[in-house]
Parts: C-alpha cells; sequence; structure tokens
C-alpha cells in the first residue's frame, strides 16, 4: 500500500521531502477533480491525503465518493471534514480502534 497526495505545490512539498512518492499537484479546481479520479482508479494507493480547504472545491457527487471510500481512506489534513475525525476513519479502514 502506498500513500498518495494531491494539492497545490506548497502542500505536497513537504511530503515529497518526507519521501511520499506519488504527489500530484492540483493548482486549478478541474486538476483536482482529475487528480483524485486517477488515484480512486489506482490500486496500490491505501491512503490519499488531500487539504482539507481542498475538499470545499471538488464536485459533490466526487466529495461523496471520497466520504464512503474505505481503500483509499482518505484523509484531509487541516481539520475534520464531513463530521469525521481521522480516529472514525481508520476504525472504519482498519476495522478495529487503534487507540483503545
Amino acid at each position: 500500500m502506498e500513500i498518495a497526495v494531491i494539492g497545490n505545490s506548497e502542500f505536497i512539498l513537504g511530503f515529497r521531502l518526507a519521501g511520499i512518492r506519488k504527489t500530484y499537484t492540483a493548482e486549478t479546481d478541474e486538476k483536482l477533480s482529475e487528480c483524485i479520479t486517477s488515484v480512486l482508479q489506482d490500486g496500490q494507493v491505501g491512503i490519499l491525503v488531500l487539504n482539507s480547504s481542498d475538499m470545499d472545491k471538488i464536485p459533490r457527487r466526487l466529495r461523496a465518493t471520497l466520504d464512503n471510500s474505505v481503500k483509499p481512506t482518505v484523509i484531509a489534513i487541516g481539520g475534520e471534514e464531513s463530521g469525521m475525525s481521522m480516529r472514525e476513519k481508520i476504525k472504519r479502514s482498519v476495522g478495529v480502534d487503534l487507540w483503545k
């Protein structure tokens, strides 16, 4: 399983420096949607990291797909989106509450 990061060049820079290989630069809303769709079809990606402000920029239907996605698990950095915490997303994807 790999981690994929999508966002503007400033957002993905730190992930690149940390060794994440699947980083996608998306400076426009259209490019953001294209990158997300591409990553959702990649069977090697287990975790998708997005900037929480980008979640508001994607179409409603694609956002619903991300909210319900188990593989990859979607993590929005910069706050909680859709009322679901990172703990709840990990519990849903792994099947166990790792904090207990």
